[in-house]
């Protein structure tokens, strides 16, 4: 069980980064990513050509975005003598820290035509006010 946090969900925390390195460890490739704000949405979008939708796993934890995915390669030949090789198989692993708080339920995902696209509501920004309080006398 992970331990209670006493800090807003919202705030960066770089320990939990650090404690994702593992994962990413074991990443085979990484897809570049772009992130940026359309009306009250992020927006995430990656390409993961040959990747089936259903071998991809998109989350939210508090303001990080989680990508995980697997390709599989699909060939009958078990060995070539490739002179060049840009074909990537394998899994990728991305941990994006969201540039603004988020509704992580109300998270869509598409997929067309190789790219991922991940569509995150904002969360109202909370704004701070003074509050003035009456001081009585006893």
């Amino acid at each position: 069980m992970a331990p209670i946090s006493r800090r807003p969900a919202w705030l960066w925390d770089p320990w939990a980064d650090i404690n994702k390195l593992p994962a990413l460890a074991k990443a085979e490739f990484i897809p570049p990513i772009d992130v940026y704000e359309k009306g009250n949405d992020i927006i995430v979008e990656t390409p993961v050509m040959g990747i089936e939708p259903e071998k991809i796993d998109v989350s939210v934890e508090g303001n990080t975005l989680i990508l995980k995915g697997k390709s599989e390669k699909k060939s009958e030949v078990e060995e070539k003598n490739y002179f060049h090789k840009e074909v990537r198989y394998g899994s990728f692993y991305r941990a994006i820290g969201l540039p603004a708080r988020v509704i992580g339920d109300k998270a869509e995902a598409t997929y067309k035509d190789g790219l991922l696209r991940i569509t995150i509501p904002k969360a109202a920004e909370v704004k701070e006010k003074t509050v003035k309080i009456k001081v009585a006398k006893q």
